[in-house]
């Protein structure tokens, strides 16, 4: 199986489902460490993708994730609009063409990139990176060990999980989240959640 046209589209409209499912969670933890608006900032966004999309021929993957990077960033505010935009642009950017797991794991990597180089954070800042950067991890992994997209997307979304659980002991070091010093501690956040979505998101519909 390869990351084509058709799964980057079910991909990204699976994104979009499941932060409609899950905005009241989202903004009850951005409430708790940030401005109450994740949950619905993000799903003001996917549905304008959903819109984008439908008029869309889009030449590849790439073109698919691009289009969806481009439109979160002129629909969502705060910082998650910026940042899952710019992230999707380099998905979209290092996919010409439908790609096997090691491309596509390679392509999740420079969606990382693309987070840090805007966001300066590292792992263990309590933000999307905390995800984001375990499920590459995962990912890569699995696919050098020659799993199929499926078995690596499915170890990517264990990993994004665990690396959203995993920002509840920390203190934020960046963000609104930071302002708060140690109160911070003890709650998920909100970015690292969703990208738990994300990344879940992929594993459902590669698994289908």
């Amino acid at each position: 199986m390869d990351f084509d046209t058709t799964l980057a589209e079910a991909w990204v409209r699976a994104i979009a489902a499941a932060v409609a499912e899950e905005q009241q969670r989202l903004t009850e933890l951005d409430s708790a460490i940030g401005d109450g608006d994740h949950g619905s900032n993000l799903q003001r966004g996917f549905t304008a993708v959903g819109a984008a999309l439908d008029g869309l021929d889009p030449a590849g993957p790439g073109a698919v994730l691009t289009r969806t990077g481009t439109t979160l960033i002129s629909k969502v505010g705060g910082a998650s609009g910026p940042l899952y935009g710019k992230a999707f642009r380099a998905v979209g950017a290092a996919l010409p063409g439908p790609a096997g797991p090691a491309e596509f794991g390679e392509a999740l990597a420079a969606g990382l990139r693309a987070l840090q180089d805007l966001g300066k954070a590292e792992p263990g800042d309590k933000t999307i990176v905390d995800a984001w950067t375990p499920a590459v991890a995962a990912f890569r992994a699995a696919a050098r060990a020659g799993a199929g997209l499926p078995e690596a997307a499915g170890a990517a979304a264990d990993a994004a999980e665990q690396g959203a659980l995993d920002t509840v002991p920390l203190q934020a070091r960046k963000g609104r989240a930071s302002y708060l010093g140690p109160r911070s501690v003890g709650h998920q956040d909100p970015g690292a959640t969703s990208t738990a979505l994300l990344f879940r998101a992929l594993a459902e519909v590669t698994a289908r």
